[in-house]
């Protein structure tokens, strides 16, 4: 199916719920072209992969892809493949992330764990492949030059890694359990672990439109500022919600003693930062003239989640 050349008309008042079930429903088409069949071998890794992949989700970074692509000029047709790539990378890092050298957990999306599924070596594998194949599907994007393709690769990458990526984030997070931290040293766990991911999400979408660098540094900006408002507002759903809310296991954070906003400053401290990281945000985008509609509903659907 051919999508439109853009989601939402960009003067519309607009229903951000219907906005990221299109933008789920595109990209789980095009993940399920990209994605081996659970038939060709290794079919337990393939199973592995898509057991992970498809156990739902809000495709927030690839919703973030669009977005900022559309917001800046670019038809989502040119931005599929990358929102898919973003959705890959993120799936990987839920793997690895819940196995038991890293936060041990069984609960992910409402189902258990990819490792408590398939066993640990198969898990590591399937976040492996998911990783790969990420680049892999940038690299062979014919739609987009090819500098814009190598912009995208090491933009990703960065995100992902060390020393400013999701990688460093994780280690500084694991670093920070069962020990005090202050402000300065959460909000970079957070900017790390959380927030690259998703302000190269954000990025990847100007970079596909080829903002210039005004354009590019307003999404920069309001990107990094949305980064940690999920991250603020995960925290404080860990110590709120219940797992038929979550979809995975509540109160981890706490038993951990992990670095959270809740846990240092106390629940209504942590909500009064949200709010304010979420003007600071809105904010960012005060400063183009471009349409911003869908990227402040985004913002505003991150601060009242509840889930």
């Amino acid at each position: 199916m051919r999508p439109s050349s853009n989601i939402y008309p960009p003067q519309a008042r607009v229903d951000v719920g219907a906005f990221l079930a299109r933008v789920r429903e595109l990209v789980d088409e095009q993940l399920d072209l990209l994605v081996p069949a659970e038939s060709a071998a290794p079919e337990e890794v393939h199973a592995a992969m898509r057991w992970s992949l498809f156990a739902g989700g809000k495709r927030l970074r690839p919703a973030l892809v669009v977005a900022a692509g559309e917001t800046c000029g670019a038809d989502v047709e040119h931005l599929l493949t990358t929102a898919c790539a973003y959705e890959l990378i993120h799936t990987y890092s839920l793997i690895h992330d819940d196995l038991p050298a890293m936060d041990d957990d069984d609960l992910r999306r409402g189902r258990p764990t990819c490792h408590v599924e398939f066993g640990e070596a198969t898990a590591i594998l399937a976040g492996d492949a998911l990783q790969a194949l990420a680049f892999q599907i940038i690299a062979e994007d014919e739609a987009l030059r090819n500098a814009v393709r190598t912009r995208l690769i090491a933009e990703l990458a960065r995100a992902a890694g060390t020393p400013v990526g999701m990688v460093a984030g994780q280690a500084f997070d694991l670093a920070a359990e069962e020990r005090e931290v202050d402000d300065a040293e959460l909000e970079a766990i957070h900017q790390h672990k959380t927030g690259a991911l998703i302000t190269a999400a954000a990025r990847a979408g100007a970079h596909i439109a080829e903002a210039n660098k005004i354009k590019l540094a307003v999404i920069t900006a309001y990107a990094e500022h949305l980064g940690l408002l999920f991250q603020i507002t995960d925290d404080l759903l860990d110590v709120t919600s219940t797992a038929a809310d979550l979809g995975k296991t509540p109160g981890k954070d706490a038993r951990a003693r992990k670095a959270t906003y809740p846990a240092l400053y106390g629940l209504e401290a942590a909500r009064a930062r949200a709010r304010l990281v979420y003007m600071r945000a809105l904010g960012a985008l005060d400063q183009t003239a471009h349409p911003t509609v869908m990227l402040r509903a985004l913002a505003r659907f991150i601060l009242e989640r509840q889930a």
